[in-house]
């Protein structure tokens, strides 16, 4: 275990902040789309997008932690 924190985590920790604010723009200039649905379809549109974003993430912790993107085996 590493006591000293390397280059990767400053970078990596600006990639998730770039990833939050260009996801959030994408799910709000989308969000015109379901306008005039019901409020049943806004639910899971906001519920999908406030999960999907996650999915990326766990590459980049690993590649912040590691310097690798992908699980040796």
């Amino acid at each position: 275990m590493r006591l000293e924190p390397t280059w990767r985590q400053p970078v990596g920790i600006f990639l998730i902040l770039a990833l939050i604010a260009i996801w959030s723009v994408i799910v709000v200039s989308a969000s015109s789309l379901i306008a005039g649905l019901p409020w049943p379809v806004h639910v899971v549109y906001y519920l999908l997008a406030g999960i999907v974003w996650i999915l990326p993430l766990k590459p980049l912790l690993r590649w912040m932690e590691t310097g690798r993107w992908r699980r040796i085996e």
